[in-house]
Parts: structure tokens; sequence; C-alpha cells
């Protein structure tokens, strides 16, 4: 079978995503039957990602499709779910498909809280197993080779996509596996093996010879474009280079083998031999330097026949001249393969899990579009409520209808009654200074949650910045602060808003502390209340006067609009309409949504003929207050002016004014407590958000921390040295010498199907000088600064190895900020630290010294020279 190159599947760390997605969907559904079914569909979906990431995969078309249906998920749930480091925060943690791993088991792995992240990689393994299953492929049959052609096409397709898109769905540095000039390399190399395999059917057909000849040129021509982009980018394994060599040398023989065949039936006989030369070097070039992954003996026996024939033809028959091979008529292409596009959904079962939701770009202008609605309902209501209250200030400032019924001086007018009854209903003080003290506490709640929503977002921070300040360049995730300016900006609205509440709460409280006399008077019995209200002398002749009647059917019509008003308000806020279907239909026909331009069309539709109303009832009431007004000054006139008339007028238009206050403080109160309760979900939700942030980072963290120390602890410890030549010990007779050290050939874990190869056994360090013997008892005799001794000798005493092993002379290695040095019972290398006993060396009787010692004060060959006034490396007594 010929040798194809596949790719191995990446391998990627377990993610619930069952307690992110669902805690999302129960936030943003309320509606029970929508929730539950979103759940269910965020539970198939972890169990989808389990079954295509999470266990071994059989290189068949069964596995290939649940990864296909998991990757076709992804995108359509992609837009209905805010996947972002700062919102609904998810890290995918993907190891690097070539990588060897190293000596201490680590693997480059990176982790993302980006969903795009998942996406690639998980259509980097669709195009992974894709290569495999055409690998294994039956290439003698014709079932075998189309299905190998079209899994080789997708892989190429889905590498080509990975390459258009990685940078913009990661934002930042990938791994090398899929950068895009590797995932730009696999797809050509796919594409090529495409090709072979059209070349092998056409083969197999036995179709022109000039067909084939253009086939296998057009392969050879991607084999060569791949062999130049992976020569140039060293980014993936060792392997594959001298297969693509290969193949292109391969290719490029068949195309001239098959080409041959068409100068012999044209009678170029010279330009067969030429080209079944070339042919044949090309071959040649094959066997000698590639045979160790492929085998040409085969094509190179055919071509060697075809050659040896064509020779002796033309030696003895035609002699036809042999043209160079530069001077041959090129070989045409004949590209029959074409990368596919990958347009979800890829999967033939795919059937989207979250149909019914709508896509978060609906959601924001559904959420926008009601913020415009809201403050369109807003704005009508508060410019009738606020005709209505000047309307009312006018009425009590002129002791209105009070007046009218007081014109016997000396009993409680209808109005006041019942105003008085009213109040009491409404809790009279009680309900009103309750409000009022419940205000407090609700706020002093909200600004703790707020206040403890941002503690966290600081504290994440802080041990962020810290840790980048501790690692440097090392530290290279996002930034907190940059990470969170979107949460900040957010809290910092919440407290703005807070800041006016407490304002609003203010102006309430002074307006409540203005009227609460007079509102305490109104909660009185009625006795009571009449005997506050000074007594005045009866005015009985103006009631049946006409400008009393007038007034009446006056404040009778500015009634009527009060009641008009509160109808209309009525109207206003149960106006509904979904503007969700029109949103999706703008997104499906163009790709997106002008929310501006749709949201003000479809108001001014709904809210214009409401608009015009108010507008009409506020002019209908400035017309009868001016009516009043001069109604009112003729009613003045005719009464009968003293001073108890206008103490009495003047407690009345006090107790109206209190009525209207307490109505207003009331409302403004109960509104207040409906906002700071209301506030408290939005709030808890904004909690739960940066405590899910927080989390995410703090694993990520933890991750990220685990990598660097497993780094750190792989890169050696001091720089790489030469062994001393007086250390080199020449080998004994009969011992084997040690193994000569040279390169270990990479493993070959790009090919599917072939078995790593064994690795030749490490270069062991040459041996250490035997060491001397010493007594103990002597070194201790002696004192610490005594001058070792012993026979006078030309050569300098050379150190017996103390008890611990002992090291190549490191320098002194200062390690990484706030990384420890080991105890010195665990630290094999602790020069420097502790001054050990040097020990004297004692010849041994019959021993001699070392070879080659050169005279007294001079250094032994090969060993490095010490700069003046530098201290030994070793601890002197």
């Amino acid at each position: 079978m010929a040798t194809f190159i596949s790719v191995p599947l990446k391998k990627s760390s377990e993610v619930d995503l069952v307690k992110p997605l669902a805690k999302f969907v129960i936030a943003s559904y309320p509606a029970a039957e929508e929730q539950g079914e979103y759940v269910r569909a965020v539970e198939e979906l972890n169990k989808l990602r389990k079954n295509a990431l999470g266990r071994p995969l059989d290189k068949h078309e069964s596995s290939l499709e649940i990864i296909l249906r998991y990757y076709d998920q992804l995108c359509a749930v992609e837009p209905k779910f805010p996947f972002s480091e700062n919102q609904l925060c998810l890290t995918f943690t993907w190891k690097d498909a070539f990588d060897k791993g190293s000596l201490f088991g680590g693997s480059v792995k990176l982790a993302l809280a980006s969903l795009g992240y998942e996406k690639t990689c998980v259509l980097f393994n669709v195009a992974a197993l894709a290569s495999q299953i055409a690998a294994e492929q039956n290439l003698d049959n014709d079932e075998g080779l189309k299905a190998a052609a079209k899994y080789y096409q997708l892989a190429s397709g889905a590498f080509g996509h990975i390459k258009d898109t990685v940078l913009s769905a990661l934002n930042r540095e990938p791994t090398m596996d899929i950068s895009p000039e590797t995932v730009g390399t696999l797809s050509l190399i796919m594409l090529a093996q495409a090709q072979e395999v059209f070349f092998l059917k056409a083969t197999s057909d036995k179709m022109k010879d000039a067909v084939i000849a253009k086939l296998a040129n057009q392969a050879a021509d991607f084999y060569g474009d791949a062999f130049k982009q992976c020569q140039y980018k060293d980014n993936l394994p060792k392997e594959v280079l001298p297969v693509l060599a290969a193949k292109h040398c391969i290719m490029q023989a068949n195309a001239e083998l098959h080409q041959s065949v068409l100068a012999k039936q044209k009678k170029r006989f010279g330009e067969e031999i030429a080209r079944l030369q070339h042919a044949a070097e090309l071959v040649k070039t094959v066997a000698s330097r590639y045979d160790e992954y492929v085998s040409v003996k085969d094509l190179s026996d055919k071509i060697n026949r075809a050659l040896a024939a064509a020779k002796k033809d033309n030696d003895f028959i035609y002699h036809d001249r042999v043209p160079e091979v530069k001077d041959l008529e090129h070989i045409g292409k004949a590209a029959l393969v074409k990368a596919t596009a990958i347009t979800p959904p890829i999967s033939q079962k795919f059937t989207d899990l979250f149909e019914k939701m709508v896509p978060m770009a609906v959601q924001q202008s559904m959420s926008i579009y009601n913020q415009r609605k809201g403050e369109t309902v807003n704005r009508l209501v508060g410019t009738m409520r606020e005709a209505t209250n000047l309307c009312n200030g006018v009425l009590a400032s002129l002791n209105l209808p009070a007046a009218l019924e007081d014109l016997s001086g000396d009993s409680i007018p209808q109005s006041i009654a019942e105003k008085a009854r009213s109040i009491v209903q409404q809790g009279g003080l009680q309900s009103i200074e309750q409000l009022i003290r419940d205000l407090p506490e609700l706020l002093t709640r909200n600004r703790e949650i707020l206040d403890e929503s941002l503690k966290m977002l600081d504290d994440e921070e802080t041990t962020d910045n810290e840790l980048r300040t501790k690692f440097n360049q090392r530290w290279n995730r996002t930034p907190s602060g940059d990470l969170y300016k979107p949460l900040r900006a957010e809290g910092a609205n919440f407290r703005n808003i807070l800041d006016k509440a407490v304002q609003a709460d203010q102006v309430v409280r002074d307006r409540y502390n203005a009227h609460c006399d007079m509102i305490t008077l109104l909660c009185k019995p009625e006795n009571e209340l009449n005997a506050a209200i000074p007594s005045a002398n009866p005015t009985k002749t103006l009631q049946g006067s006409e400008v009393v009647n007038v007034l009446r059917s006056q404040l009778a019509q500015l009634d009527e609009i009060k009641k008009e008003r509160e109808t209309l308000e009525g109207e206003i806020k149960a106006v509904t309409f979904d503007m969700s279907t029109t949103f999706l239909t703008a997104l499906a026909q163009d790709g997106a949504i002008n929310e501006e331009q749709l949201s003000l069309s479809q108001l001014d539709q709904l809210y214009s003929a409401y608009n015009q109303r108010v507008q009409a009832s506020l002019r209908s009431q400035e017309e009868l207050l001016g009516q009043v007004q001069t109604s009112h000054q003729e009613f003045s006139s005719l009464k009968q002016s003293n001073t108890e008339a206008n103490q009495r007028e003047e407690v009345l238009k006090k107790l109206a004014s209190a009525h209207d206050s307490y109505v207003e403080i009331s409302s403004n109160l109960r509104e207040g407590t409906k906002f700071y309760n209301d506030l408290t979900e939005i709030l808890l939700k904004f909690q739960n958000k940066c405590s899910d942030i927080v989390f995410a980072r703090k694993t990520e963290r933890d991750e990220l921390l685990k990598e660097l120390q497993q780094s750190i602890a792989r890169e050696p410890s001091a720089p790489s040295f030469n062994v001393p030549a007086y250390q080199s010990t020449p080998a004994t007779p009969g011992t084997p010498a040690a193994p000569a050290a040279g390169p270990t050939p990479a493993p070959r874990t790009v090919f599917a199907g072939q078995p790593q190869q064994p690795q030749p056994p490490k270069s062991q360090p040459p041996a250490r000088p035997p060491p001397p013997n010493f007594t103990p008892q002597a070194v201790a005799t002696n004192p610490t600064n005594t001058p070792p001794t012993g026979a006078p000798s030309n050569n300098p005493p050379p150190v017996a190895p103390p008890s611990q092993a002992q090291g190549p002379p490191y320098p002194a290695y200062q390690g990484y900020p706030q990384y420890f040095q080991m105890p010195m019972g665990y630290n094999p290398y602790p020069y420097g630290q502790y001054n050990v006993p040097y020990m004297p060396y004692q010849a041994t009787p019959g021993q001699g010294g070392y070879p080659g010692a050169p005279p007294a004060g001079q250094p032994y060959p090969g060993y490095p020279q010490q700069p003046p006034q530098q201290q030994p490396y070793y601890p002197q007594q």
C-alpha cells in the first residue's frame, strides 16, 4: 500500500457545560416551559461533547459523524449564548497534537475562554480523523478509492478553514499545530494525497496515459508546494519532510513513465528514453534517500524494464536521438480535487438543540427595544402625571373645590372630608413612615451586594498583577484590568443609579417633613379635624350664584380629564408587540440588525396615537385652568373678605395640598421600594456574573501556574559545560566502549499504523577517577587553617570527593523571583552554601599520580582558567 500521511487527534480536558449554561438559561428565560427545554438541551450538548472528545474514537465514518455533530452544534449555539471572558466564561484546554511531551511528561497545551478556540480545535480533529479514515481505506477497489478521495478533500477543506479563521477566533498566538502556517501546509498535503488517489483510480481504470500523466504531474506539483512550506517552517514532525520529498519524486516519475508511453505511441523513441531515464533517476533518488519511509521497488523495476526495452529497440532499430530532459515538452496538469468548503451544518444528522432560542443579537436588540419602549411609556405617563400634579397644585392654591363647598363657614367641606377618609384608608402616617424606614435597609443591601461584587474583581486583579510582575512576559494571559473594564463600567453605572436614588429618597423625605403636620391633621377623627379648621362668617348668599355654578362645571370637566388620563395610562402600559420576529427576519435577510431604525419605526406606529391624545389632554387642561382662574377671581370678589375667612381658606388650602402630597409621597415610596427590590435581583445577577468570571480566571490561573512550574522545572539549571580532559578514563581491555552519541531520530507519530522506532541508548558520561584513600582521624586532628602536610610533589594536591555526591562546577544560579532553593538535605548541588571540610589528598601506596601532571603552579591541560580574584567553585577552608 502507498504511504499516506495522517494527522493525530488533539486531546482536550473535560469541561462542564451544564452548570454555566443552565445558569444563564435560568437567569435569562423565566418561563418554566422554555427553561426546562433549554436546560435539557444543555445536558444533551454536554453529552455530545463527551462522546466526541472524551473517549477514543474508531477510524470510522460513524466516529467522524459524532465530531461533526458536535461541531455543527457549536456553530449553532455560538450566536445564542454570550460566550466571552467577561460574560459567559468557559475555559477550554487543548494539547498540541504534535507535541511529544518532555522528560517530565509535560505537554504543550493552551487554555482559553473562547468558544472560537473550541470550534477551531474540534474542526482540527474533524480533519485529523478524516485523514486517518482515508488512510485506512482499501485502495484496491473503487469504493475505497472514492472514500479516501472524499475524506482527504474534507480534511483539506477543514485545515484550510482553520488557516483562514484561527487568528480571529483566538485573538492571541495559537499552539503550533493550529497555527496558520501548520494547517496551511496540512491542507496542501491532504489535497496532494486526494490528487494521488485520483491518480491511482485512473491507473486502476486503465485510462489514457495522457490523462494519467497529467494527474500524476498535478499531484507532484501539490506535493512540491507542501514540501516547500514544510521546509521553510519547521512546525511538523520530522518524518513529514522526507515523505513529501519522496512523494514529489514518485509522482514526477509516474508522470514521466506514462508520458513516455505517449511518446512511444507517437514514435518519439528518443523522447521515450529521455523520460524513462529521468523517471529512473527520480526513483533512484527516492530509493537512496527515503527508502526508510517509502518503498519504490515495484515502480523502479517497471521503469527499468521499460527503459531497457526502449534502449534496445532504439539501439538496434530506430537510432533516434535522445534529447536532454530540459528540452522535453512540459507535461500538462489536471486537478480533479478541491478542498471541501466548510459550511455548517456539515453533519447529515444534525438537529439544532436550541432551535427555539433566539440568537444573542436578537436578544440584545430585544433588550434595547424594551428599554426604548419603557422610556416611551415613562415619558407619556410622566407627562400626564406632571400635568395632573400641576392641576392639583393650582386648585389647591385656589382652595378649590373646598371654597365652593365651604359656603356655610363652619362645617368640614365635603372634598376635605373625602381626602381625610382616603388617607386613613391608605394607612395614614404609619404606612408612609414604615416605607420611609424600609428604604435605608434596601439601599444598604444593594450597596453591600455591589461592593462585594467589585471586591471580588479587585482581589482577583491584584493577584493577577502580582503574578504578572513576578513572571513578566511568561504571564501571557489577558490582563484582568482589561478584561474587567465592561464589568467595572456596569458597576459604576449601578453605583451612579444608587447615588441618584439616595437623592430622590431625600427629596421625598423633605416633602414629607414639609406636609407632615397637615397629613397628621387629616388622619384625626372628623370632630377634631373640624375643630382645627377656623370658622368664618357664612356666605350662603353665594350658593345659587352663576359664578359658583360655572366654577363647579369647570372643576367637573377637570375631574373628567383626570379620569381619562388614568384610563389612558392603563392603555399605554398595556401595549405589547413581539419584535423578535421582526429582528429575526432582518437577521436572516441582511445578516445584521439595524435595531435603532426598526425599533423607532415600530414605537412610532404603536404610540403615535397615544401621544396625540396626551397632547390633546394637556391643551384641554391648560384652557380649563385659565377659565377656572378667571372664574375664581369673580368668586373671590363676591365673597365677604375678613381675617377669619382668610385664615380658614388658608388652612383648607394646606389640607388639600397635604392630601395631594400624601398620595404622591406614598406613590414615590412604593415605587422606590419596588425599584430597590428589582435592583437587588439585577445586582445579584451582576454578582453571579462577577463570581463566575473570577472563578474561571482562578481556574485559568491555576492551570497557567502549573504549566509555568513545569516549564521552569524542565529548564536546565546551568549552562552546558565540557568535561575536563583529565577526567577522561581510557577503557580497560575487555570493557565495552560507551556508545557514540548521535542525533536521536524523531518519533514517528504522524503516520497512522506505523510503529515507533526504538530510541538508541543515551551516551554515558566519562568515568570519574578512583577516589583516593584518606584517614578521617587525620583530618580531625589538623587545625582548620593548617595547610595539609605530606610528601612534596610538583603537582597541586587534588581534592578528595566528600561523602555527599559531588556534581559539576555549576555557577551560582539565582533562579526566578519567588523561586526558593531546596533544603540542604535534598539539594544535590549545594555549592557555596556551607563550608564543607576539604580533605587533603593522600597518595595511595602503589597508585601512580595523574598522568601528564604539569609542573607546580600550572593548571591541568583542558581545565578552564579561573579569572584572578574569583572565588573557587568548591568551598575552601
